[in-house]
């Protein structure tokens, strides 16, 4: 039972006590959509969001309204440096009613440059010719495909954001670097060329860290979207890429040693600032892809995140559709280890099947409420909205976490006019 503290309200025409409990905190829906609102081609996004209509979006823009999220981070947004199409995605279909649901407004709005598509220069794929999006920095087809943008209905306080766009994959300690095909192995990292080292970036999007403030508390929003485990050779590159770039948000969100060699992109390698301070509040959100059981992705890839102290695994996100799918897709999905309940991706059913790879992971000292991944059962008329291969909407599902941020010490301000609320002592 919460312990109880006498208030002091002071209104200037009235004095009274009341009781209020020693820990509150508002309930804040972190949500994750890897929602496949890429394009083949630069600036295509931009035109088919600068109208209303266009089915994908719009079937996209529902699910959004109907979980209806206080911070939402969308994967696979294709990236452009005025935010032309975040803005009208906004305006013509998240501002827009879909099929009745209320329509939903994010004032604060973050987005960054990705590495997808940016030519390295290098033949980084190792098959004798430069060029290509094998050869970017992540791959792309033009720079910023599959890129990622933030909505919230809180602040997001710019000035303190960090990005790790730049971080070189070489300055991780003990970085998972690809060796020989011949010889795979940590100890032989001479896949990539010394000259191609001092270039290779560790994130395939970017590593971000954007603060909010939620009623005056700090909340850091740490996004990404590690490359999938896949579309290499025996090298594994895209594997142990996929591992590292996980392994950064757990070194990060570890105060002390453990996070020191971090430098963000304003920083040098020379002059790291290092990750969280202890007793930071953080939520890790993003398409990590990697399952904790199942997939393509280096075994205790996402576990370096999941069975990290400092992180709250209290709740995980789950959903009734997703049982039901697998058993109607049956293939890989039977001989799975992982609990269907869980998964939050329909992928193809005969490899991997539909696994866990979206994560909305709040640091320890944040309780969560509720999770749940939106994946409907089929008798629900809303099934329509997430469907069957080819996908209406995304072979991804919204994930969602319901977490209590706690109010700050001290003063508050509350209701019509300035309101002090001084804390009493106990008695």
């Amino acid at each position: 039972m919460r312990s109880q503290r006498a208030w002091l309200l002071a209104t200037g025409c009235s004095l009274s006590l009341i009781a209020v409990g020693e820990s509150q905190g508002q309930d804040v829906r972190f949500s994750t959509f890897n929602a496949s609102l890429n394009r083949n081609s630069a600036g295509a996004l931009i035109t088919e969001l600068s109208a209303p209509g266009s089915a994908q979006p719009s079937t996209i823009a529902e699910i959004i309204q109907r979980n209806n999220p206080d911070v939402l981070l969308i994967n696979e947004f294709d990236f452009d440096a005025g935010g032309v199409a975040a803005a009208n995605f906004q305006t013509n279909y998240l501002g827009v009613s879909q099929n009745g649901a209320a329509p939903v407004n994010y004032p604060f709005v973050y987005l960054a440059p990705s590495n997808t598509g940016i030519a390295s220069g290098f033949d980084l794929d190792n098959n004798g010719a430069i060029g290509g999006g094998n050869d970017a920095f992540s791959f792309g087809n033009f720079e910023g495909q599959f890129g990622m943008v933030m909505y919230s209905k809180f602040p997001v306080l710019t000035g303190q954001v960090r990005t790790f766009q730049n971080f070189l994959w070489r300055d991780m300690p003990g970085a998972l670097l690809p060796g020989d095909p011949g010889n795979v192995s940590p100890d032989n990292p001479d896949w990539f060329s010394p000259a191609e080292l001092d270039v290779v970036r560790l994130s395939s999007k970017s590593h971000w860290d954007v603060p909010i403030n939620v009623n005056g508390e700090t909340v850091h929003v740490l996004a990404s979207h590690p490359t999938p485990p896949v579309f290499d050779g025996a090298e594994d590159r895209n594997g142990r890429r996929n591992s590292d770039e996980i392994r950064f948000w757990s070194d990060y969100v570890t105060p002390g040693a453990t996070s020191s060699y971090i430098y963000d992109d304003v920083e040098t390698v020379a002059s790291p600032s290092g990750g969280l301070a202890a007793g930071d509040k953080f939520v890790v959100m993003g398409d990590l892809n990697s399952d904790p059981f199942d997939g393509d992705s280096l075994p205790g890839s996402v576990g370096q995140l999941l069975n990290n102290p400092l992180v709250n695994t209290s709740l995980t996100p789950d959903s009734l559709g997703a049982p039901e799918d697998a058993l109607a897709e049956g293939g890989a999905n039977i001989g799975q280890i992982g609990d269907p309940k869980f998964d939050t991706a329909d992928f193809n059913p005969f490899n991997p099947g539909n696994i866990r790879v979206d994560y909305v992971l709040p640091s320890a000292n944040m309780a969560m409420a509720d999770a749940g991944v939106f994946w409907p059962v089929q008798a629900d008329p809303l099934s329509a909205l997430t469907g069957n291969f080819p996908f209406p909407s995304s072979d991804h599902r919204l994930t969602f976490a319901d977490i209590v941020v706690p109010e700050p010490a001290g003063l508050a301000l509350l209701g019509m006019g300035l309101i002090v609320l001084m804390r009493g002592q106990r008695g």
